[in-house]
């Protein structure tokens, strides 16, 4: 835990941080109240966003039925594509143009609130689509001003992307993973409704799981928001501030949460209480990683999803290779955490403590080996992936990996320690093997 005065000003280094997050309804049957919502946000017409699967379950037909009885006028998006590519967020993009509607809303995983995103930007504001694109992969032009109201209605239980800034997709001519980040692409309300979880495949709640655990460890261990250089003016300021006070409150609670519950969670898709806990954790992470920023192992995913070749995973649509969101995340983490842990120790110890990991005897020269061993056996425990090799990578894949990861300035930079490119080569060759039995 930390508080305000933890935190040392350094020298030109900023001394604010702002705190960012979508309203939130969460709980069971959350999803009756869309409809009221989005008449309360003035709206009368609305797309809603939701991908071919997700179209055909009860969250979905729960949510039209909200709208209707709220009298507003629905007209559905169900092409949402699973991982996201330039393509497919420019497909959505002409929907929500040729429509013109007053209100979004999103009802799925990350992938289709992220294409929901994407599309009211480009429906708003115009451009090319390297435009908004984080630099260096795109121009990362500002987003110019606001966009119609988005309630975001979450069907996984890891992304937190119903409370974030960001959308992320596949640059197909790249090969290359980035995203779009601004505050302006934040939705306005998030239905967080645990019970849209009870249908899920255990290896979906398995991945997203690991997502939420890595947001919370990417937030309470990244460059603190301190050690950034003192922000012009507030609209200068990044919406990846760093590790700042409140952001480390939801990454604490969490980790306590998907130390206890992920597990259960994946095991017993009747166990209500386990699943319930695992979206309050995806809840508190995503508050937590909206305003903190993540790091290194999401830099490293963005390569490990884009590089993909033929990895298959259980739950997942199998008409072409995917690397799910959540693995390819969790598969380099224990070895980044290893590497970023001797620049802060003692907050890579602590979430190791707050997984559930036994911390006695344990020195700071400790801290990555002991938070990597805690996360490595909770993979196992889940029965996912547990390193890179594993997802189809080798040693002559590294070259390519690195030059994958090297591009996401946003994300690097916000780790506790910045890596060179020889360095990070090193990181991946350690993410190919994990420790321990396997």
């Amino acid at each position: 835990m930390s508080c305000a005065h933890a935190y040392l000003p350094h020298d030109g280094g900023e001394g604010l941080f702002t705190l960012g997050a979508a309203e939130v309804t969460f709980g069971r049957g959350a999803l009756r109240e869309v409809g009221e919502l989005v008449r309360a946000l003035g709206a009368r017409r609305v797309a809603l966003f939701t991908d071919r699967v997700v179209a055909g379950l009860e969250a979905v037909d729960r949510a039209r039925r909200s709208l209707a009885a709220a009298g507003v006028d629905v007209e559905v998006f169900a092409d949402a594509r699973v991982e996201p590519t330039d393509a497919s967020f420019l497909d959505a993009a002409r929907f929500a143009r040729e429509g013109r509607f007053e209100a979004y809303v999103s009802v799925g995983g990350g992938s289709v609130i992220d294409t929901c995103k994407a599309a009211a930007l480009y429906a708003a504001w115009p451009a090319d689509f390297l435009a908004y694109v984080n630099a260096p992969v795109g121009e990362g032009r500002p987003v110019p001003g606001p966009l119609p109201p988005h309630v975001a209605c979450p069907t996984t239980s890891g992304t937190g992307s119903e409370l974030t800034g960001i959308a992320v997709c596949d640059v197909l001519a790249l090969k290359a993973k980035t995203g779009i980040a601004s505050r302006w692409l934040r939705p306005a309300r998030a239905v967080v409704d645990p019970d849209a979880t009870a249908t899920l495949p255990a290896a979906v709640v398995a991945a997203s799981g690991f997502d939420v655990l890595c947001h919370a460890i990417e937030s309470y261990t990244a460059r603190p928001y301190t050690a950034r250089p003192r922000s012009a003016s507030p609209a200068l300021r990044p919406m990846s501030q760093g590790a700042n006070p409140w952001s480390d409150l939801g990454s604490a609670e969490a980790l306590r949460l998907g130390g206890r519950f992920l597990a259960r969670a994946v095991a017993d898709a009747a166990d209500a209480e386990a699943r319930e806990q695992m979206m309050w954790a995806a809840t508190l992470a995503g508050v937590a990683f909206g305003n903190a920023g993540v790091h290194l192992p999401h830099a490293m995913a963005y390569a490990v999803a884009g590089l993909v070749r033929d990895f298959y995973m259980e739950g997942y649509p199998a008409h072409e290779p995917m690397v799910p969101h959540g693995v390819s995340v969790v598969a380099g983490a224990p070895a980044a955490f290893r590497y970023t842990a001797p620049a802060a120790p003692e907050r890579h110890l602590a979430a190791a403590g707050m997984l559930g990991a036994e911390l006695r005897g344990a020195s700071p020269d400790d801290a990555g080996e002991v938070l990597s061993a805690a996360l490595t056996g909770l993979m196992r425990a889940a029965r996912v992936p547990v390193d890179l090799r594993a997802l189809g990578y080798a040693e002559p894949d590294v070259e390519a990996l690195v030059g994958g990861t090297i591009v996401q300035a946003r994300l690097l930079d916000n780790a506790p320690r910045r890596a060179t490119r020889d360095e990070l080569a090193g990181v991946f060759r350690d993410a190919l093997d994990a420790r321990g039995p396997r």
